[in-house]
């Protein structure tokens, strides 16, 4: 097993580069398909249209025989606005700690996959270890699904994929799923003292988002509810809002987003219908009588599934053997192992070293505890793939 050293040294390297979600990813990945390549290990990246981002996938073992994913992402979210003490893309180790943006959440996972690589690349694997680095995760999973249509093609599919999110190397079996709408208002502009004879967007706004308010608290009050989640219920929220010129004019444009958090019960497409239904039977109607140009549109900004693996599954099992603990959680945050389950069939868990308290903060931080505790369970986990222990 390599040092804790190498994995802080590869971690610190792939903080420095600055990878939030709004700008490429193509240096960092440029550092790892070299870094493979200096050990033997051939990588495959799958650009964007602009080639300014790609995910990057690797196989160390034999391509024929069904293995493991580690997966993780390469973005990060903005520093803008917040305070750190050091220069967030600068790793700065304290008091056991190492502090930098990415560190917990998830470069550190990263780093201590790839500290492995020169073992991997010795050891004689009867089953395949894969290594998958995505981009824009913080922007609702859209860069993985390039990767993740590929793995559905697959002749071989991996038997397992484990997303590296910081649980505090618990496993974690499900997650909500998630949709974000914009949802624009359009009325008419006119002097503020010739009011009713112009459709304030703002005003129509604040009663959608009322009626909003209304279906979360009773998804809530009555809806499905799982135990296993720290928020036991689906939620929704208006999280953004503008509009409006001027104190005095009547304002034209309203536009706010809506954010989803749902428990595998709900039927998103389902709630999401009944907001369209009051925008078009109960405002429309209204603001349509005053100016027939006023109008509501929806856009779907993003969408991704949730995970729930039933705990009896071999899967379960063995990852818990390789964590040496039996316990479980569910997770509100969303991740890509839904991705991976939903649209490539295979088998995904979440376990990783930190804690999600840490991320998106300034001083961000990866406890040093929990890297080595994340090298001991990939020990085990090459032990298994050098035995072909896979259950299943």
């Amino acid at each position: 097993m390599p040092e804790t050293s190498a994995s802080i040294g590869i971690i610190s390297d792939l903080v420095g580069f600055p990878t939030v979600s709004r700008d490429p990813n193509r240096d960092l990945l440029a550092y790892v398909e070299a870094y493979l390549d200096r050990h033997g290990v051939q990588s495959d990246i799958l650009w964007n249209e602009e080639r300014s981002k790609g995910n990057l996938w690797a196989t160390i073992g034999p391509a024929d025989k069904r293995g493991v994913i580690l997966s993780g992402h390469s973005d990060v979210v903005p520093v803008d606005g917040q305070a750190w003490t050091s220069d967030p893309f600068a790793l700065r180790t304290e008091a056991g700690r190492l502090y930098g943006r990415g560190a917990c959440d998830m470069k550190g996972f990263l780093g201590i996959v790839l500290a492995l690589v020169p073992e991997l690349a010795r050891v004689d694997l009867k089953a395949p270890l894969h290594i998958a680095i995505s981009y824009d995760e913080e922007l609702g999973c859209t860069g993985v699904r390039s990767l993740v249509e590929r793995l559905a093609r697959m002749a071989v599919k991996p038997a397992l994929c484990i997303v590296g999110e910081p649980t505090s190397m618990q496993l974690v079996t499900g997650h909500k799923g998630g949709a974000m709408h914009k949802i624009t208002v359009t009325g008419t502009a006119a002097h503020s003292s010739l009011a009713p004879r112009a459709v304030n967007a703002i005003e129509h706004a604040a009663e959608l988002i009322g009626f909003i308010y209304g279906l979360a608290r009773e998804l809530r009050d009555s809806g499905a509810s799982d135990e296993a989640y720290d928020i036991p219920h689906s939620t929704l929220s208006v999280n953004t809002i503008t509009g409006g010129a001027a104190l005095n004019i009547i304002p034209e444009h309203c536009e706010f987003t809506v954010d989803l958090r749902a428990l595998a019960a709900l039927d998103m497409a389902g709630l999401i219908a009944r907001i369209d239904d009051h925008a078009g039977t109960v405002l429309l109607p209204r603001m349509r009588a005053v100016a027939p140009e006023a109008g509501i549109e929806r856009e779907e900004l993003v969408t991704f599934p949730g995970l729930d693996v039933a705990l009896d599954h071999p899967a379960v099992t063995f990852m818990k053997h390789l964590l040496g603990r039996n316990d479980q959680s569910k997770v509100a945050f969303g991740t890509e192992a839904g991705l991976f389950s939903a649209t490539a069939g295979i088998v995904s868990l979440v376990c990783g070293p930190g804690s999600i308290e840490q991320a998106h903060k300034p001083d961000e931080f990866l406890a040093v505890s929990e890297v080595e505790k994340c090298q001991v369970f990939l020990r085990r986990l090459v032990e298994a793939l050098e035995s072909d222990e896979l259950p299943w």
